[in-house]
């Protein structure tokens, strides 16, 4: 056992050690699932799986964001415009733009938030 300090806001599975991203979450039944992978006050990482049909309603945040696709393909919503995205594509939701994600069949998606 590490006599290390545990890093806060950080997922321990990935520190100084290569991990598959959509290996790091499960899908579940008509959920979706997140998993925080870095938090930090400059901005945060995190992966969310999506079951087929699921969805976040249209919100916006003040800060842009990266959505990278590493499995399956959703639709990506904003300013009312959709975009389909699939596993290897990215696309960055501009802050202070209204936006939504859906699951057009089961999805994961890493996010990345910069908070500046």
């Amino acid at each position: 056992m590490s006599s290390e300090p545990k890093k806060a806001g950080v997922l321990e599975a990935c520190v100084a050690k290569a991990q598959n991203v959509a290996g790091l979450i499960d899908y579940a039944a008509d959920s979706i699932v997140s998993k925080t992978i870095l938090d930090k006050p400059v901005g945060t990482i995190t992966l969310f799986a999506f079951d087929k049909g699921q969805r976040l309603s249209e919100h916006q945040t003040p800060y842009d964001a990266v959505v990278e696709v590493v499995d399956g393909k959703g639709v990506i919503t904003i300013a009312s415009e959709e975009k389909e995205v699939g596993a290897g594509e990215i696309i960055i939701m501009p802050g202070n733009v209204p936006h939504a994600v859906s699951a057009v069949e089961k999805f994961k998606m890493l996010l990345t938030m910069i908070r500046a």
